[in-house]
């Protein structure tokens, strides 16, 4: 979206991802809230970038979206019974805890001026 002046819809930013529009606004939608995105309804409506990409952090943009869970793997009983499963549970948990306050830092590091750079350098290349 960084280097589109006019509104991206919804559709185009699925295909780009590989998902359904439905979960494009919906994560746009807290975006939107945040003041990140605007939206334009009708023919030729979409979304647009309306921030200063240097001032906004993955942080923010994590926190926009509402904080999802960042590690898909879990404890798959909370309380369990058995005590192999326990002391797992609890040496994973620990580790995934260490491990997302790491991502949360980078995060806090990382700017959207940040990953544009990347992502203009590699399609430069292409």
């Amino acid at each position: 979206m960084a280097g589109s002046k006019e509104p991206v819809t919804s559709e185009s930013l699925a295909k780009a991802m590989q998902t359904n529009p439905v979960v494009v606004r919906r994560t746009m939608a807290g975006l939107r809230e945040q003041g990140f995105v605007t939206s334009e309804k009708g023919h030729g409506g979409g979304w647009l970038l309306s921030c200063d990409l240097k001032k906004i952090t993955l942080h923010d943009v994590y926190e926009a979206i509402g904080s999802p869970t960042m590690l898909a793997i879990g404890n798959r009983a909370e309380s369990s019974e058995c005590l192999v499963e326990k002391a797992v549970n609890t040496a994973t948990g620990n580790a995934f805890r260490e491990a997302e306050k790491m991502l949360i830092s980078k995060f806090h590091n990382t700017t959207l001026a940040d990953l544009h750079k990347v992502i203009k350098k590699h399609s430069d290349s292409h």
